[in-house]
């Protein structure tokens, strides 16, 4: 891995878009420079797939994370909260406007993985130079595009896709496409879904390409693996547009389940990290955009977080969850240097009110607030620069399998049952990050027996709702997306003084700025109005 990644930094660092690109740099996007005669396309994928992590395999790999899980999707969801004036950036804890949150997917997805990703369908294609001969490279390529399209398409609503990073033109020698159409969601939806369905048939274990597995830091190579992938997110996406398209909902539902979705937390999927070569390719980018020293965003835990975790009983611990010392590592001072946790009682845990500035938090506390003194930090076990950047999990598997089996939906059935794996699988899935964050199966009984599957079904749907949005910490923008479709956790909206939405939180990013000035076909193919107010196709909650 670490001579693939020395590769990267010395051929590969054109991938990465600058964050303040010019006009020419933004027409630039759908160009691929990685375009060569001829170039062993495993170095790409592994390209890609750090891409797919960190958000950019050749330029800053915290930029997209700090500016749009982090500081827009984490604090909107009301995972994490900011004090207005402190360090870090953080449109979503008071629904402000912020450029970069709105820009980094689409200058780097475009501009970076999903390039690798279309030079390897495009070269592995007919009349490319390894057609017909990488086969599971092509398929696993085709299921990463998907999950990178998949991301952008919730993001914006409207995106290119049938025709982006075509730029340079097929192999049969077609003009390149400089300025792509947009596709509705519905479309893009109804491709992915298909792309995934195919690609998970496609990959066998009989490839004649072994090299593959030399540049798969996902899972080395292990297409039982990457076929379980590709049926989790097939499942996911099909739950996403199951208030809107029922029926293909259900189809791929069923497809899922009889592909075969994750089955534990051993298939989940992480892009191995490492200190070296590179701490702006290798290492974490949600890490280091934390990390002070480097990023220094601040990272105090949310009142909703906080009061999720802890339960009802403010008193004793029997009824917390057992991740509340896990995802959060106290009350602590951090520096370059050093950890210092002056408060881990977990009774004392406190979370920080979104939506506040350090006046009004000295009104609503009663007195001047010591930030560090008074609220919970995230764990810096889990923001060490070599941690493993997980993409999805086995508990969000089992999480919608207990939501389509309570809603009928593609005859699944037994939703207690995947309730229960989905709470276990995620409750047990931090060792990867430091062996001491176990939990054991008697504190998950515990846990489930203070909280059982009981109700009503609106009550259970809330119940696995929430349940969705605790599995995703770290991944923010896919928590943004659970609570957009399903409502869940019911969230109480701040509304502090200069806002862009009345008050409400956000719902879409706002597209690329370059975008909107030099491609035509932005005024009749975007989805419009282009505020962070305005819908995406699949989110019908009111």
């Amino acid at each position: 891995m670490k001579l693939i990644n020395k590769f990267f930094i010395c051929v590969l660092a054109v991938a990465s878009p600058l964050a303040g690109c010019d006009t020419d740099a933004l027409h630039d996007l759908n160009v691929n420079p990685q375009a060569v005669d001829e170039i062993d396309l495993n170095y790409l994928f592994t390209a890609a797939e750090l891409g797919s992590a960190a958000g950019g395999s050749g330029g800053d790999n915290r930029y997209i994370d700090w500016r749009t899980n982090i500081g827009f999707a984490a604090h909107a969801i009301q995972q994490l909260a900011h004090v207005q004036g402190s360090p870090g950036i953080a449109p979503g804890d008071k629904y402000t406007d912020n450029t970069e949150s709105y820009n980094a997917p689409w200058e780097f997805m475009y501009g970076d993985q999903l390039k690798n990703l279309a030079e390897i369908i495009k070269q592995t294609g007919p009349g490319g130079y390894d057609d017909g001969e990488k086969s599971n490279l092509r398929n696993a390529a085709r299921i990463l595009a998907v999950f990178n399209f998949h991301r952008l398409t919730d993001f914006y609503g409207n995106i290119p896709y049938t025709e982006a990073n075509k730029g340079m033109g097929g192999t049969d020698g077609s003009a390149g496409i400089l300025f792509p159409k947009y596709d509705t969601q519905q479309a893009v939806y109804q491709d992915m879904l298909k792309e995934l369905d195919e690609a998970a048939a496609a990959l066998s274990a009989s490839d004649p390409d072994q090299g593959f597995k030399n540049g798969d830091i996902i899972y080395d190579g292990d297409v039982t693996k990457w076929k379980k992938f590709a049926y989790s997110l097939m499942l996911r996406l099909a739950m996403r547009v199951s208030f809107v398209d029922q029926n293909l909902a259900e189809t791929y539902i069923a497809k899922a389940v009889t592909g075969g979705v994750f089955t534990s937390n051993s298939d989940n999927p992480y892009v191995k990290m490492a200190l070296a070569p590179s701490e702006w390719t290798n290492q974490n980018g949600i890490s280091r955009a934390f990390y002070p020293g480097d990023g220094g965003q601040v990272s105090y835990l949310s009142k909703t977080l906080i009061d999720m975790l802890k339960g009802p009983n403010t008193g004793s611990t029997v009824d917390d969850d057992p991740r509340l010392m896990i995802i959060s590592g106290g009350k602590a001072t951090w520096s370059a240097t050093t950890w210092t946790p002056t408060d881990v009682n977990p009774l004392t845990q406190k979370g920080l009110p979104n939506g506040q500035d350090q006046a009004s938090l000295n009104a609503l506390e009663g007195k001047t607030v010591n930030l560090d003194a008074e609220y919970s930090k995230i764990n810096f076990l889990l923001l060490q620069d070599d941690e493993p950047y997980q993409l999805m999990n086995y508990a969000e598997a089992e999480l919608l399998l207990a939501e389509a089996a309570e809603r009928g939906l593609g005859d699944v059935t037994d939703a207690q049952g995947h309730y229960e794996a989905g709470v276990k699988g995620a409750m047990q899935m931090y060792t990867p990050y430091d062996a001491s964050l176990a939990v054991s199966d008697a504190a998950v009984t515990n846990y489930l027996a203070e909280r059982p599957y009981t109700g009503t079904t609106d009550e259970k749907l809330e119940m696995i709702g929430n349940q969705l949005w605790l599995s995703k910490f770290l991944n923010w923008w896919e928590a943004w997306s659970d609570w957009r479709r399903t409502g869940y956790p019911v969230l109480t909206p701040v509304n502090f003084t200069g806002n862009v939405t009345n008050g409400t939180i956000p719902v879409r990013l706002r597209y690329q700025n370059g975008e909107v000035a030099i491609n035509p076909n932005y005024a009749t193919g975007a989805t419009l109005p282009d505020e962070p107010t305005t819908k995406v196709w699949w989110d019908v909650q009111d």
